[in-house]
């Protein structure tokens, strides 16, 4: 259930690039707000701009225009390590293929995170197995991703990206590189544990079928962030 604060709010955002001699206008003078413990999906064709609008969410780039309010906090005049910081401390990234680090085991991979943020190294260990446990990978914790299925590696992915409580997630296709029962799964995975936590998520996803089943349901159309009306 979504609460009253709001946890993640673009006002009047606008990115373009070039493209040659053209500017390629992504969002023009976009809306949004995710409100705390919300889970929105945002359905949009490729091209549209979804990886953009979730870098500009996640501080990863800025927007040539407008704002991004992590809680109440304006980014726009944020100095790259305050954005940094920012990003470790109140964001989470979930992407299609789930970057973790080959040479590390899935514990230390979720680890690793909140040992950057200053945790000791034994709170760490604890709640990545707790983590990996609720995941229901626990028994997989030792295993190095090469060693891990696809659902595996995604969920030790999701572990990662919560392990520092952040106050928003945001997923690129986070099961677009999976077969539909393990999308399904890890889908089930990413949801009870955002409802669990009461943390607030932002997926780009094609999956219709799994778009419905968050709170709801936007997509982008002509530079604009609306409902989705399917």
């Amino acid at each position: 259930m979504a609460g009253d604060s709001t946890v993640l709010r673009l006002t009047g955002v606008h990115r373009a690039y070039k493209e040659g001699d053209h500017l390629l206008e992504i969002l023009k003078g976009a809306d949004f707000e995710l409100r705390a413990g919300e889970m929105v999906a945002m359905v949009a064709p490729s091209g549209a701009g979804k990886s953009t609008l979730l870098h500009l969410a996640g501080l990863l780039e800025r927007p040539d225009e407008g704002e991004v309010f992590i809680a109440d906090t304006g980014c726009g005049t944020l100095s790259d390590a305050e954005r940094t910081a920012r990003r470790r401390n109140d964001i989470g990234f979930v992407y299609q293929f789930h970057h973790l680090l080959p040479e590390f085991s899935a514990l230390e991979n979720v680890m690793i995170p909140q040992m950057i943020r200053g945790l000791a190294k034994s709170e760490a260990e604890t709640r990545a197995r707790q983590l990996l446990d609720y995941l229901r990978i626990g028994p997989r914790a030792e295993h190095r991703p090469a060693e891990l299925s696809g659902g595996e590696q995604q969920r030790v992915a999701i572990a990662r990206a919560v392990a520092n409580a952040p106050l928003v997630l945001l997923a690129d296709e986070p099961t677009g590189n999976l077969d539909p029962e393990t999308s399904g799964y890890v889908f089930e995975a990413l949801a009870a544990l955002a409802r669990q936590s009461g943390l607030s998520a932002l997926v780009a996803t094609h999956n219709h079928a799994l778009a419905e089943r968050m709170d709801r349901v936007v997509t982008l159309a002509d530079g604009q962030i609306v409902p989705f009306t399917g």
